[in-house]
């Protein structure tokens, strides 16, 4: 079904209901709680992104690395080679988008379930070199101390960064743009393009498409994005180690994926959201954190007997029934005039 690009009244409420909540929601929680908004948030970006390569039909287990690449870039662009944070972000992010790039070559030359285990290989040959040098990449115990995001001071106005609530904002704003660019991109000639890639790649081939390049843009800028990610999440917590990008990290980014559902650019981020929900609400409130893994596969197994549209089909069903009860309610006022 094709997705409606107009928003009508219930959509403008919808959006400045969700803006107000997104702007309040540091204020409303504590401390651990705004830590875990930070978090979530960067993980937002993550999995938007994820959904972006899989838009061409292959389906990465490199995504994570990605977000180390940009996480390590960063660190070391700002500790070792004193880059400003916002530009040593930035350059993280083009850093991890050039490793995608050079990785697309082996890669892509694969196609389904080779490519999965090939990206998923390429990936632990990239964390095993940060894991095994030292220098510049801090062994095993990673890289520690990074700078934090610079203050600012204007004299009336102080924004102290290392306060989760206004490193939360920082983050909020990076991620609303990144989420813009990779909706803007999905719309455009080249979306479209990885979509018709993905359900028929050798017709595209066929009328003049180089499925080859746009399977590796794909992979770059969602590498470019994750890297991005990484580089926020570097310079919240201080410190990077390759555990951190390892491929249990990635198998949570693929069931938050999974669950949340892949047609709609919204659907990972239900995803994330409703499962980080309840994974460190329910779940650390009960204290039964290490019953995680258990819950993540059930849900998952869940998810695909019952629901394997994703959380996104919930929406779509409802978006649907307001629609024809507000259609019903115009033909019967129609009828009665």
């Amino acid at each position: 079904m094709p997705e409606k690009n107009t928003i009508g009244a219930a959509g403008i409420a919808g959006i400045v209901i969700l803006a107000a909540l997104l702007i309040a929601a540091p204020h409303v929680v504590s401390f651990s709680q705004q830590e875990l908004l930070v978090l979530l948030t960067i993980n937002v970006l993550v999995v938007a992104s994820y959904r972006l390569q899989t838009l061409t039909g292959e389906w990465s287990l490199a995504h994570v690395v990605m977000m180390g690449s940009g996480a390590y870039a960063s660190a070391l662009f700002a500790k070792s080679f004193g880059f400003p944070v916002p530009l040593a972000m930035i350059a993280g992010a083009i850093v991890a988008g050039l490793v995608a790039a050079l990785m697309s070559f082996p890669l892509f030359r694969m196609k389904g379930f080779y490519f999965l285990i090939g990206s998923f290989a390429a990936g632990e040959i990239l964390r095993l070199i940060w894991k095994r040098f030292t220098n510049p990449f801090g062994g095993p115990k990673g890289i520690q101390r990074i700078p934090g995001f610079p203050e600012i001071d204007l004299g009336f106005i102080h924004i102290d960064f290392y306060d989760p609530a206004n490193y939360y904002y920082l983050v909020l704003a990076v991620v609303l743009v990144s989420l813009w660019v990779l909706y803007r991109i999905e719309k455009s000639r080249i979306g479209l393009t990885f979509h018709a890639i993905h359900w028929q790649d050798k017709l595209s081939e066929s009328v003049g498409v180089d499925a080859f390049r746009y399977r590796m843009l794909a992979f770059v800028v969602a590498a470019f994005f994750a890297g991005l990610a990484g580089a926020l999440y570097a310079h919240y917590l201080s410190t990077v180690n390759p555990n951190q990008f390892d491929v249990n990290t990635m198998v949570y980014v693929l069931i938050w994926t999974i669950v949340g559902g892949t047609t709609r650019w919204y659907g990972p981020i239900l995803g994330v959201v409703t499962l980080t929900i309840i994974d460190e609400v329910i779940l650390r409130g009960i204290g039964a954190d290490q019953v995680r893994p258990l819950l993540y596969g059930g849900i998952l197994i869940l998810a695909i007997l019952f629901l394997p549209n994703g959380l996104e089909s919930l929406v779509m069903r409802a978006s649907d029934a307001l629609r024809r009860n507000r259609g019903q309610a115009t033909s019967g006022a129609m009828v009665r005039e």
